[in-house]
Formats: structure tokens, sequence, C-alpha cells
């Protein structure tokens, strides 16, 4: 592809696509294949412009090379075609707000006052007949202020203030649409599958394909921990289906063969062979967006508050009105009151603001799956992080492998790797690596697998049982031994590392020692939070005491617990409530889970194990902790502006009433001001609440 560079700073690029129209799809594509580049940490096209912004790290000339291979019709690039944009969305509602605009300004100008005033009453039966539905149903609602506010100005011949109050309304309901369905639509997105490859079992083995190569009726091997990636029927084994992310059940589903199971939901017990019967990711896009738009419980108290109580002022303004004209026998000072309720702005921007919070989180790559864990997140004074994955660096690495009982190092790596494969974890994931590394091809030469939650895997190799896992698991519950005359060799174990044991037989065969380097930026964020106002950090993991007390040492946490399994985490959690703290967890493993259900707000890497993603109620991206910093200061931006609207709306619509009552504004300007500043409040809720720059200097930072 020609471009050529527009502007350029440090890790900044903006180049113009040498082409004269770019469709919305061909921007989709760009931006897609830009974000997939390595060294990329941000990429925004602009179709109008044919412009790319591009945030990077690294070699500039590596970016340069990217675009300049870039090909619409390229194989690699189509296959990144999104299933879903919200380019198109947007275009649509930047169409129609203008369109608005243009016709409002453009009938005043133009049209002779007669057709104006049939074009006004034409307009005002939609509102009308809401009202005169509200009145037959004896609802007051804000519906009702409406139509009397129009209906009063048209009786009065007022037909000017009718039409300004009409298009104020049109436009506010407009905006709250579109902020409203982008906000779903980013979330959505953000929910979606991540789900690359997977298990296609064919009639003499399994073997690990691209998602993208299932068709209809391929059948597919899903183990315990993954998520389901398409749509099917079970057709072999029994399992425990986590459903909560689409039907909101709180306890797992037992699935068995001839029962159906659904794309993103979670396998929490056994492992099963699935026929595929739906290949394509959009049946799951379209049941999250249902489940967020009808999901009454991902508002937040805040939200409902605001929602409950424009309802409630109704009645009291009608009230204000009638009174005001008992006292003064002043139609007009009546009608001031009338055109000015608290409703509208309260119906209006809470919503806004929390939808608008939740899209400005999805630009940092924070998926919070509704308003009242933002809440949550605000108000929180604890938090409690797993250690591995999540403290220290997402990707551990093998550093050694020490075989025992004269077994060679890339025999045992390679049936680690068999092994692990299977139940993807930080750790599992350093192993699988680590043999890709040294060319060990670990083809399937095992029976089936089976995983222990916080122990380890165990299975069957040349009619030898084989488990690896912690030293709790090997020695403890499966008796294994260490070989005769190694017991020194054992001894001398290098400390600075963590250990997965691999026993075959009964007998201890090598331990696997793998470096799990501290993330550079958690000491950082330690304190960024504490200036946040988090009193305290706490870590868990079930790492050894001496390796914990290291950690937590290096890391700067306030407490620590070492040795804890996954109920001991929950219990944790459950205790620090208990105690009336506010309890943000953040994990990544399967192990994790218990404990991200129990606290206000679970928070998953992104990474991390797929039921962790879909139990917590917040994910994070795994490149850079200050994704968490950004959150608080997105959550408690959040509680500030809904508290700042709060105060505007009342002291400024209870002064248009008061000054309307006294007769110093006409009901025309108590309308106008009252809509203007209805939009206006409307409008500063969209947008965003932190710093983007400061934000996005500290997420490069590494």
């Amino acid at each position: 592809m020609k471009a050529f560079i527009e502007h350029e700073s440090r890790g900044r690029l903006r180049v113009r696509m040498k082409q004269y129209r770019m469709t919305l799809e061909q921007a989709d594509l760009l931006e897609a294949y830009l974000q997939n580049q390595p060294g990329v940490l941000n990429a925004s096209v602009h179709e109008r412009t044919c412009c790319a912004v591009i945030r990077y790290i690294g070699d500039r000339e590596n970016i340069i090379r990217a675009i300049a291979q870039f090909n619409y019709t390229a194989p690699s690039v189509t296959a990144l075609t999104p299933t879903h944009s919200g380019r198109a969305l947007n275009r649509e509602y930047q169409e129609k707000l203008v369109g608005k605009v243009i016709t409002k300004f453009a009938c005043t100008l133009f049209l002779p006052a007669p057709l104006q005033i049939a074009r006004t009453i034409w307009l005002s039966l939609p509102f009308l007949g809401r009202g005169l539905k509200r009145l037959i149903h004896r609802e007051l609602k804000v519906e009702l202020l409406d139509a009397l506010s129009i209906g009063v100005s048209m009786v009065r011949r007022d037909f000017s203030t009718a039409g300004s109050v009409m298009f104020l309304l049109d436009i506010g309901e407009l905006l709250e649409e579109w902020t409203h369905k982008k906000s779903v639509d980013d979330l959505a997105r953000c929910m979606s599958l991540n789900v690359k490859r997977v298990w296609l079992k064919t009639d003499d083995a399994e073997v690990l394909v691209p998602l993208s190569n299932i068709a209809v009726g391929d059948r597919i091997l899903v183990r315990m921990g993954n998520v389901i990636p398409l749509d099917g029927e079970v057709v072999e084994g029994e399992v425990m289906v986590n459903q909560a992310s689409l039907t909101g059940e709180s306890m797992p589903v037992a699935k068995r063969p001839g029962t159906q199971v659904y794309a993103g939901t979670v396998i929490e017990e056994g492992d099963c062979v699935i026929e595929v019967t739906q290949s394509s990711g959009e049946s799951r896009y379209d049941k999250i967006v249902s489940m967020i738009e009808q999901s009454e419980q991902l508002k937040s108290a805040a939200e409902s508050h605001a929602a409950n109580l424009a309802d409630k002022l109704v009645p009291y303004t009608l009230i204000g009105s009638a009174l005001s004209y008992a006292l003064t026998r002043n139609v007009t000072r009546a009608l001031s009151v009338l055109m000015v309720d608290f409703s509208c702005a309260l119906k209006l921007a809470m919503p806004l603001a929390v939808l608008s919070a939740m899209r400005e989180a999805s630009m940092y790559h924070i998926t919070v799956k509704g308003g009242k864990f933002l809440e949550a997140v605000a108000q929180a004074d604890t938090i409690v992080f797993d250690k591995t994955g999540t403290l220290t660096h997402a990707c551990p690495v093998v550093a050694r492998v020490i075989p025992f009982g004269g077994r060679s190092e890339d025999d045992m790596l390679r049936v680690a790797a068999c092994l692990e494969e299977h139940f993807p974890h930080s750790m599992a994931n350093a192993v699988v690596r680590a043999a890709r590394e040294r060319n060990l091809a670990h083809e399937e030469m095992h029976s089936q697998v089976e995983y222990i939650v916080a122990h380890g895997i165990s299975s069957m190799v040349e009619n030898k049982k084989v488990v690896i896992g912690s030293a709790h698991f090997i020695f403890e519950d499966e008796k294994c031994t260490v070989p005769a005359g190694e017991q020194e060799k054992y001894d001398a174990l290098p400390v600075e590392f963590s250990h997965l044991y691999l026993a075959i037989g009964g007998e201890l065969a090598a331990v696997i020692c793998i470096a799990d380097p501290l993330r550079p930026e958690a000491c950082d964020v330690m304190k960024a939070l504490r200036a946040l106002g988090i009193k305290r950090t706490v870590m868990l993991t079930g790492d050894s005491e001496r390796t914990a007390a290291a950690i937590a040492a290096e890391v700067g946490v306030d407490d620590y617990r070492a040795e804890v399994l996954p109920e001991d985490k929950a219990n944790f959690v459950e205790q620090e409530r208990a105690a009336g703290h506010t309890v943000i967890m953040l994990g990544d493993g399967i192990n994790d889970s218990p404990a991200l259900s129990a606290a206000n707000v679970g928070v998953a890497i992104s990474d991390g194990a797929a039921i962790a993603r879909e139990i917590a109620d917040i994910t994070i991206a795994a490149e850079n902790l200050f994704e968490l910093v950004a959150l608080r200061r997105i959550a408690q931006g959040l509680m500030s502006r809904i508290n700042s609207n709060y105060r505007f709306v009342i002291g400024f619509n209870g002064s248009l009433i008061g000054l309307g009552v006294a007769g110093v504004l006409a009901p025309a300007t108590s309308a106008m001001m009252h809509n203007l500043s209805t939009l206006g409040i409307s409008l500063r809720s969209m947008t965003n609440l932190i710093d983007s720059s400061e934000t996005t200097r500290l997420l490069e930072s590494k």
C-alpha cells in the first residue's frame, strides 16, 4: 500500500493512504491489520480522510515496512475482518444528527409561517400521544410533562417554543440512543470470544487447528476450564457448564450427550466432545448484546437512583405549576414552572455518564460488564492480587529442566508440554513455549488428561501413570518418591525458581524450574493505587512461604498469604468483606475463580483462563498493570461526575423555576435554557473522564 507520512512525533505516526476514497470495510481491515502488528500500542483509522494514527514502541522501520506491505486483498489481511464494527454505527448516527440540525434550521429560515405551524403540529403528535398514554394509565412520568409543555405552548400559539422544545428533546434522545448503542456495541465486541485454536477430534486422533477451519458437523474436544468456542451438541462426555455469561444462572448446568451447548459458556467440570451446529460467531455477539441491553442488574446504584428520582419528581413539578397559578393567577408564570423539570437531565445524563465511562474504559483495553462494578471500584479500599501471571510477569519462562532417574532433559520437557498444553495457564504456557523453542515435537502420546484444580495434571503414557504439578500433589497426594541415590540432587534444587514436578510411574522424573519475574511496573502501580485511596494491598499465592515473602517485599504489598488453595483465596476475600471492606480481586487462573466470584469486583487478566474471564466482572489486558490504575481513575471520575451532575441539575433547574415564578423568565426562555442545560450536561457526560495523554504515557511505560 502506498502512503505518506503526514505528521510524526516520538512513538506516533500519522499516515495518509494514497487512495481517493476509503470504504468503512477497508478502514476496519486496515485498523485490524495495524492493531495486530508487533510494537503497535494503538491504531485508529479515519475513513473520511484516508488517514491512520499509530502509537507504537520499538523500531519505527518495522511499522513503515508493515504499512508498505499492506494489501486489502491479501488472505492474511482478509482473515482479520471483524465480525462486527462500530464504524458503520457511528456513521449512521452522525448523519442522523447532522440531518436533524440542517432540517431544523432550513425550515426555520425558509418555510412560510403557516407551513412552520403545520409542521410543528405534525411533529407534536408523537409527543402528545405518549403523554396521553401515560395519562390514561395514570402514570406521572416525564413523557406527560413533555406533552403538557408542548401542548400548552401550542394552545398559547407559541409554536416557536413548542418547536424548540421538540427539537432539543429529539437531539437528546438521538444522542442517548447513539451513546447507548455504541457503548453496548463496544462492550459486546470486547466480550466476544478470543479463541484462535481448538482441538478437532477425528477418527484416530485429536488435532489442534485454527478455529476458522471448523465447519458445521465437525467434532471438537473441549476440556475443563476452557471456553466453548462454538454452538453445538454434546455427543460424548458429561460436563458441568457455567452459563452465567448468557443466562445469568449462578449455578453450573449439567450437559449430557444430546443436549445443546453455546459459544462463550465455560466447562467447570469434565471433558466433552461437541458436534458443531453453528460455525459463525454471530450468535455469540447477538446474545451478548441482548444480555447487556436486558440486564437491569448491571446498572449502578447511582444510575438506578437517578432513573427512579426522575419519575418521582414529576408530580412535584405538576404541583409546583398548579400552585404557582393558584398564587399568582398568572398562566405565564405557571407555564414557566411546567417548562422546567428535573427529570429530563437526571434521566438522560446519568445513564450516558455510566455508558460513556464503560466506553472510555474499553479504550484502555478494559472490559466492564456493568455500571455497578465501576461504582464498586470507586468505593474499594482493598485490592487482593494473585501472584502468578498478575503481579509477576504474564509470561513465565522455563529456566532449567533437571531430570532424575537417568532421563534426558528434552524427553521430560516433551512429556510435560504434551500434558500442559491442554490446560493453558501462565506456567503451562511457559512449558509449552520452551518445548517449541527447542523444536521438541510432542505428539499426543497420552490417554485422557485429568486436571486437578490447584494441584496438577494426571494421565497415562505407555501404560505408566504420569503426573505433573506441585510438590504437595506429587509427593503427598500421589505418594511419588525420589529415585534412589538422588536425594542430594533433589535437596540442591535452586531456591530462586518456582518448581514444577513431573513424575512417571510413581517416581520423580524431572523438576522444571520456572522463572517468574516481577512485572516491571508492579511497584509503581502499588504506589499509584495508594495515592488513589486504596488502603490495603494483599498478595495471595500457592507458592512457598520463602518465595512469597521475597516477592511481597519486592513489590511492596501490605500483606501476603502463601501456600493457599483456591478455597483459601475465596475465604480470605469473604473475611475481608465481612470486616466491612470493599474488595477488588485480581487474578488470571482457574484457581482464582472462587475468589473472583466472592469479591465485590472480580478483575481478570485477558489472557488468563477462560473461566476466570467469564466469571470476572471486569477484564483488563495483560500488557500493563497500569490499566488497573486507569480503571480506578475512571471509576472515581464517574462518581465525581454523577455527583456534580446532581448538584448542577438541582441548582440550575431550581433557579429557573424560581425565576419563572418571580416573572423574570418567560416560558419560552425557561424552556430554552432548561433544554439547552439538559443537552449540555448530556454532552458533558459523554466526554472522557481522565487525561488520555497521561494515562497512555503510563500504559506505554514498562
